[in-house]
């Protein structure tokens, strides 16, 4: 965890934070708690709806993208290495002053350290907990020019993001769903997780859609699906699809489920956008929904909805349809 290292960095270790200025803080996991950083002076920069909510909660200034003239710059190394980069040449583009690196081992934290070293003079590194926390003192944003990347065109024609959920072309579980999806969905549809929006263009060429709710907790894949689904009949939202509430009862509910945030599968992820879906959903309405194969998520489907089938997949996912969902007496 960032907090260790940066306690142990400021605590002797070398790093010396400005005085004044806005510290801005790139992608914190949510748990952190900053040690050594006057809350006043910190902005979370979180592109990630639940995190992001997080932080505000708990008094921090929060904002989707980094705004520039920081006295500072700390940034939490995501697990995408071309998404690290990014963030990275943004922090040093942002401010004149001390960018702080910070990540776990599992990250790639050692890959971006010599990288870093072999183009600018870096300090530290900070070793503990399975990770490592390095700075750079001076200027560096034109040492990383070569490093910003924003969304891009695959050679499908779709807009994606370094970062965003299969950044590289069409996730192949999306794929099998689209293929199983009828021709008729009825006029209220939510794509709960929707990323960069690749089932919500195919569920838009159904006439019978009139709305169509694109629903995702990533900013970045969020500006994405603008982008790959120009139509006027879908509404753009950065929500947590678990706790997103429509604003009526749905005809039909589309979905590819993430099913971790870390390394580690987290089925609870999936089955929470099985009860949001159900939750969603008109008493006849119907659930669409592809998973792993391996995820456990048929006794939530069975507890929340009258109907479920297993409509067909292959060796690696299943494809489920949900119908008539169950609501709870009061």
């Amino acid at each position: 965890m960032i907090d260790a290292r940066l306690q142990l960095a400021l605590d002797g270790g070398g790093l010396e934070l400005p005085d004044e200025g806005t510290i801005a803080v790139f992608q914190p996991p949510r748990d952190s708690d900053l040690p050594g950083l006057d809350k006043a002076r910190v902005q979370i920069i979180q592109g990630f709806k639940p995190d992001y909510d997080a932080w505000a909660a708990r008094g921090y200034d929060v904002v989707r993208s980094f705004e520039g003239d920081y006295a500072a710059c700390i940034v939490c190394l995501p697990r995408a290495k071309a998404e690290a980069r990014a963030m990275i040449a943004d922090a040093c583009a942002a401010c004149d002053g001390i960018v702080v690196i910070d990540g776990q081992k599992t990250d790639g934290a050692d890959s971006i350290l010599r990288e870093m070293r072999s183009r600018v003079t870096i300090h530290g590194p900070i070793s503990k907990a399975h990770g490592k926390l390095f700075w750079i003192a001076e200027p560096a944003a034109e040492f990383f020019v070569d490093w910003q990347q924003g969304p891009e065109q695959t050679e499908g024609g779709f807009w994606t993001a370094p970062g965003v959920f299969s950044a590289d072309g069409v996730d192949l579980a999306s794929a099998l769903l689209v293929d199983a999806l009828p021709e008729k969905l009825g006029a209220e549809v939510a794509d709960l997780g929707a990323g960069w929006g690749f089932l919500s263009a195919h569920i838009l060429t159904r006439e019978s859609v009139q709305k169509l709710y694109v629903v995702e907790a990533g900013h970045m894949a969020l500006e994405c699906a603008r982008r790959n689904v120009g139509d006027e009949r879908a509404e753009f939202l950065w929500e947590d699809a678990t706790t997103w509430e429509a604003p009526h009862r749905l005809d039909a509910v589309v979905m590819n489920p993430p099913f971790h945030t870390g390394r580690a599968a987290e089925p609870q992820i999936g089955q929470a956008f099985v009860a949001a879906a159900a939750r969603m959903l008109s008493p006849q309405g119907k659930l669409w929904m592809v998973a792993n194969r391996h995820l456990p998520y048929e006794a939530e489907l069975k507890t929340r909805f009258a109907h479920v089938e297993e409509i067909g997949g292959d060796a690696r996912f299943k494809l489920f349809h949900a119908a008539r969902p169950l609501r709870k007496r009061r």
